[in-house]
């Protein structure tokens, strides 16, 4: 008995030719052949790309201004498979020939092909979107600081004055600031701040006691040392310090919270609610720190001269009651009042700060980045320029 065994014949892919761009430009006439398979695996060569890229290159110098090219025929006869990567040069040849006002015969290319070219160039680039990098003087940066100075002490006195009407509001009971926000906002910048002001006030404590047993020690007078950390805790370093771990803390926090808002619409959804922003965002904010800073500032003092009995207890081998007692003696009531009306200004100065540069706050992430810098560095300079102002006062008042 014979058997018979049929085997199954195998139908062979057909060959891929290679992609190829040929021109032949006879007198005004301009012709761009297609040939081979314009598939994207097929361009994957370096070798091939840059001979694309050449050919390509010659047919768009054939088509400038002094070749005198009044035709452009695109041949696709000899085209095999193809993919959108074969629209790439066919697109920018059609568009360099309508900007020139060259004629366009493209029947030979597939339909396909044409009707993807001609949705390709319905709409034309926006080329105004395009970034372009441009290097501005010194004097062209400054002239356009003092030129946007006007505009920008606009804002803020409409922003000052919408505070203002805010209070007002608070005051005759219509304002949207509600006590849950405020106590939230006093939970924010108060309680959760205590470890980072703890630490920093306790180093900043360290320094000034290590400072001061340099020069005081030439003297024999360590014991002064307690007295030298409390009168700078006091007056003042207790509040820089805490002003600008607020800065950097809660000021950041506030523009890009609030900046986040800007982003998503949300505050352009508050207006539309009839409830200003001022009212529900920035007012629970500024009350918030503006209370809780001068008692930061008091607990900032406190460990900070616990952080200078630290140094003179422990390394200097001080009595302990002997160096509280002479830190009993360089206290001084006025300079604590002193350090608690900084903090009171600081925290005006970090809220208001903050909550501006969010509330003006561009609509995208780059723009809550920009915002949350400013908010801290203006926020610095704002305390250090109101620390010079308080100081000046406190000197004419001989406090």
């Amino acid at each position: 008995m014979s058997m018979k065994t049929s085997e199954s014949t195998q139908t062979p892919a057909p060959p891929t030719a290679p992609p190829e761009i040929q021109t032949v430009l006879s007198g005004a006439r301009l012709s761009v052949r297609f040939r081979g398979d314009w598939k994207l695996d097929a361009l994957s060569d370096a070798a091939a790309e840059k001979a694309l890229a050449q050919s390509e290159q010659t047919a768009l110098v054939a088509l400038s201004a002094q070749s005198g090219v009044e035709l452009l025929e695109l041949d696709g006869k000899e085209l095999g498979q193809w993919d959108s990567s074969l629209l790439v040069p066919i697109t920018r040849l059609t568009a360099q020939a309508e900007e020139r006002g060259i004629r366009i015969q493209n029947d030979q290319l597939p339909v396909g092909v044409r009707n993807l070219t001609r949705l390709a160039l319905a709409v034309p680039p926006n080329r105004n979107a395009r970034r372009e990098t441009v290097s501005e003087s010194l004097f062209s940066r400054l002239g356009g600081l003092f030129l946007s100075l006007p505009d920008t002490t606009s804002r803020i006195l409409a922003f000052i004055g919408e505070l203002v009407l805010g209070f007002s509001r608070l005051f005759s009971g219509k304002s949207g600031c509600t006590r849950s926000n405020v106590l939230l906002s006093l939970q924010e910048c108060g309680a959760e701040a205590l470890p980072i002001i703890s630490l920093i006030s306790l180093l900043v404590g360290l320094i000034l006691a290590f400072v001061g047993i340099i020069q005081l020690g030439m003297f024999g007078a360590e014991i002064y040392v307690s007295s030298l950390v409390a009168v700078g805790m006091t007056r003042i370093m207790g509040a820089i310090m805490t002003g600008i771990i607020l800065a950097g803390r809660t000021g950041a926090s506030y523009a890009a919270v609030i900046g986040t808002m800007q982003v998503n619409e949300e505050i352009d959804a508050l207006n539309t609610l009839g409830i200003p922003p001022s009212d529900y965002l920035v007012l629970p904010r500024l009350i918030a720190l503006t209370l809780m800073t001068p008692l930061l500032v008091l607990y900032a003092d406190f460990m900070g001269i616990m952080g200078g009995a630290l140094v003179g207890v422990g390394i200097l081998g001080l009595d302990p009651m002997e160096y509280f007692t002479f830190t009993q003696k360089g206290f001084n009531l006025n300079n604590l009042w002193v350090g608690m009306v900084h903090g009171l200004v600081f925290g005006m100065v970090i809220s208001i700060t903050g909550c501006y540069q969010g509330l003006n706050c561009g609509r995208n992430a780059e723009a809550v980045g920009r915002a949350t810098t400013s908010a801290v560095v203006y926020s610095i300079v704002g305390i250090v320029l109101a620390t010079a102002v308080l100081t000046l006062l406190c000197n004419i008042l001989k406090i």
